[in-house]
């Protein structure tokens, strides 16, 4: 089965940054679709970036401040999250969608945007005050 456990949350000031990461285990395919997602409380989840075959996606509201990465060899997607500010609290979870091949070109977006993903870690918790 797939896992996926996140790390790095933590609290910050407004203009900080923090790197999130998310090490996976079970696959057994080499092409992934992961994305990052966060959920602030009495909000929807939204999909804030994601990434396969080395084509990256990102919500708005983070683009341009929020990079994703994965590193194959240490089986972990990266979040740099940089200019931080006080709407970005929230609970971070990585997901990974099963049917790798849907999230090819525009695919992804929709994917994030629906959050529709299929294997969700535990999440950690991102503060900005």
């Amino acid at each position: 089965d797939v896992q996926l456990v996140e790390s790095g949350g933590g609290s910050v000031q407004a203009g900080g940054s923090l790197r999130l990461s998310c090490a996976f285990s079970g696959y057994t395919i080499s092409r992934k679709c992961m994305g990052w997602f966060r959920q602030a409380p009495g909000k929807e989840r939204e999909g804030v970036a994601g990434i396969y075959t080395g084509s990256t996606y990102y919500a708005d509201s983070v683009n341009g401040r929020f990079t994703i990465s994965q590193d194959d060899a240490k089986n972990t997607v990266y979040l740099e999250m940089n200019s931080l500010k006080p709407e970005d609290t929230a609970m971070y979870y990585c997901a990974s969608y099963a049917a790798h091949w849907a999230c090819l070109g525009a695919g992804l977006s929709v994917r994030l945007k629906r959050a529709d993903f299929t294997t969700w870690g535990q999440g950690t918790q991102v503060t900005v005050s």
